[in-house]
């Protein structure tokens, strides 16, 4: 154990027991998606087949033994130069069996997610090992620490356009990479009754977090029955090579009944081809080489199918995460998910900006409109997110929550009936007092109809100028030290956070 534990910072918090009634509404709705499709239903095909060709021709080299064991039965072939080469019948049989849709669950009936169809999810994410703070209108990094990614579930749990956590900071307080992994879930778990993606660097590690979250769920079958957290977990090596470890967290998961976000990062020019169809074709074959894997385990895996490739600005060889080609080749990778007909993950809203300004805006805007509109079903980095990943921002996942909501509203399809189309109040108003302002149906639809910003200013000029031009940035960082000074800090109950505790070493300190 740490001589010095990390104390959370609090100021006047309520502790609120698993079992009380959440003191703020975790309802959402969902983006719905308009199937935006760069690609005509041919070139997915063609993509398709050219993924295949890659698994049987090429295949992938550093297959771990528990993979080859388990994909070699099914037809898979091991060659001379130690790659493993998977057949179409295998990839055919795994678009048969895996589900098309299931539930990513919450902690919270109101917080449960369904992945699958046409409704679109945003999240957190990005394990930035830094994080963007303001002082008096200063920009400034450090390293972040687990304090920070405990305040960041927190803060997300609030926030009702951010519709599930995923790991967003990396404690970079922790002493080794279990300890991170451990401390890294109980930190998200205690955070949030929303829906949790996080990670483990081996499968031990995962067979802890999967104890950590029996004891939190009450026993292994009621974890079964409502997983309330995910692992993201990275099983390839672009170009085209296996990671032991995250295959055998696959293998792990699965097993134990816990959804596995199956992603595959490729850096268009640089671990993929420089060509938007050929690293669309390298990502959809180590994707599926993923998903081949959870099926080999059980064909009723809840898999979710992640390709994220990504832009490379090829002056610099950074990755570009905010620009237009990022938009379109996330959407095209949405649109082959759509084709595979599997629950899918992306990212976006990784903006390039270093801080919260109109490039930071307008780049997350584009990108996580169009994967919206692409229809994803969950989008990861779509609030807090900074600097190409490097970073997240209190005051980012304030402003970006308003951002989600607009677009969430704008993905909402019209309403179009008798009632809507308001003829009689059309009339009335023609003949009456000349507007629509005082009548009843613009009163009851005030709020049923309309998102509103939470910090987003939509005062007059002459008002705005008399509150002394307040400053975005400054609003959501008040915003978001407000929230974290008041809101309910501990969703696990005492029972389970004591065992817990006996068996692991938690960082974070006991909440009181």
């Amino acid at each position: 154990m740490t001589d010095q534990p990390i104390k959370p910072k609090r100021s006047g918090r309520r502790r609120t027991k698993q079992n009380d009634q959440p003191s703020v509404s975790h309802k959402h709705i969902p983006a719905r998606a308009s199937g935006l499709a760069p690609l005509t239903d041919q070139q997915c095909q063609m993509i398709h087949q050219q993924a295949v060709i890659i698994l049987a021709d090429i295949g992938l080299s550093d297959a771990p033994v528990e993979v080859v064991d388990l994909l070699i039965p099914h037809g898979a072939s091991m060659g001379d130069d130690g790659r493993l080469r998977i057949p179409p019948s295998i990839i055919e049989q795994v678009m048969a069996d895996l589900p098309q849709q299931f539930t990513l669950h919450g902690r919270h009936p109101d917080a449960d997610i369904h992945l699958g169809g046409d409704h679109v999810y945003t999240g957190s994410g990005g394990a930035s090992p830094q994080i963007l703070e303001y002082d008096d209108g200063r920009a400034s990094y450090r390293a972040s620490t687990l304090a920070d990614l405990y305040d960041a579930a927190r803060l997300v749990d609030y926030l009702p356009h951010i519709h599930f956590f995923a790991r967003s900071l990396v404690a970079t307080d922790m002493p080794d990479a279990h300890s991170l992994d451990i401390n890294t879930a109980y930190a998200c778990f205690q955070g949030t009754v929303k829906p949790v993606l996080t990670s483990a660097s081996s499968a031990l590690a995962a067979n802890d977090i999967i104890t950590m979250a029996t004891h939190i769920a009450g026993s292994a079958e009621a974890l079964q029955n409502q997983p309330f957290f995910g692992f993201n977990i990275n099983h390839a090596v672009p170009p085209l090579r296996y990671d032991a470890a995250s295959c055998q967290v696959i293998i792990r998961a699965v097993s134990a009944g816990v959804p596995v976000m199956i992603n595959t990062f490729g850096q268009l020019g640089a671990s993929s081809p420089v060509t938007m169809a050929g690293c669309l074709a390298q990502t959809m074959a180590e994707t599926l080489a993923g998903m081949a894997i959870a099926w080999a385990v059980s064909p009723d895996a809840k898999a979710v199918f992640g390709p994220r490739p990504m832009i490379t600005d090829l002056r610099t060889g950074g990755m570009s995460g905010g620009s237009g080609e990022q938009a379109l080749l996330t959407a095209a990778a949405g649109q082959m998910a759509r084709f595979y007909q599997w629950p899918s993950s992306t990212i976006a809203g990784a903006t390039d900006s270093k801080t919260l300004d109109a490039q930071s805006g307008y780049e997350k805007a584009i990108n996580v409109s169009t994967a919206v509109e692409a229809g994803v079903n969950l989008i990861t980095q779509a609030a807090g997110a900074q600097a190409s990943l490097m970073a997240a921002s209190m005051a980012a996942y304030v402003l970006d929550n308003d951002m989600l909501g607009a677009i969430i509203r704008a993905s909402q399809p019209l309403e179009v009936n008798d009632t809507t189309l308001a003829m009689d109040d059309i009339r009335n108003v023609a003949y009456g007092e000349g507007h629509f302002l005082g009548q009843s149906a613009t009163l009851e639809r005030m709020n049923s109809d309309f998102i509103y910003p939470d910090i987003a200013d939509r005062s007059g000029v002459e008002e705005w100028l008399a509150n002394g031009q307040p400053n975005l940035i400054t609003s959501a960082n008040i915003r978001a030290k407000n929230i974290l000074q008041t809101h309910p800090a501990s969703y696990i109950s005492d029972k389970a956070d004591q065992t817990i505790r006996d068996h692991y070493d938690i960082r974070l300190n006991r909440l009181s």
